[in-house]
């Protein structure tokens, strides 16, 4: 056993056992599962910092280098690089010692993460996990759910609140 299944909870462990032929699917299907895992660690970033930005100029009126910085726990050197960048790729627009705001294709990027985020978020509540864990799940498992099981986890999510 390795240390990563001493790790699993219990029934995790029992379910890896009984779908073990499912370890390696056909060699096309493997390669397409990797390569959505390469877009999805391209863009996250993008995508946080999109969203981030989205967030404090609907909740505070603007969004400062300052406040990003404090927010995701980085330089803000770190952030006028990303700002550089999310500008290079018309996502936001900026002047010297201003507040961001999002070209129209920001904002809409920064729509659909926020919609992701929430499903993702909403759904691992209506699971159980605390809102703690939660908040810290959903902002890895945002960038790489497909649209197929965001709908699944949607309808999850609709279910649980007619209950």
């Amino acid at each position: 056993m390795s240390d990563n299944d001493k790790a699993l909870p219990p029934t995790a462990k029992s379910l890896r056992k009984s779908y073990c032929n499912d370890a390696l699917p056909p060699i096309e299907e493997h390669t397409r599962q990797y390569e959505t895992v390469r877009n999805a660690h391209e863009t996250e970033l993008i995508e946080d910092y999109v969203e981030l930005i989205g967030d404090l100029i609907s909740h505070r009126g603007e969004a400062r280098a300052a406040d990003i910085a404090s927010r995701m726990g980085v330089s803000q050197a770190t952030v006028s690089k990303m700002i550089r960048r999310l500008n290079e790729l018309g996502l936001v627009t900026s002047k010297p010692y201003r507040s961001l705001f999002l070209t129209a294709e920001g904002q809409k990027m920064a729509e659909t993460s926020r919609a992701r985020h929430d499903i993702v978020l909403h759904f691992l509540r209506a699971l159980g996990v605390n809102d703690h864990t939660a908040r810290i799940d959903a902002e890895g498992m945002e960038h790489h759910v497909s649209n197929e099981t965001l709908a699944i986890m949607q309808r999850f999510i609709d279910e649980q609140t007619k209950r």
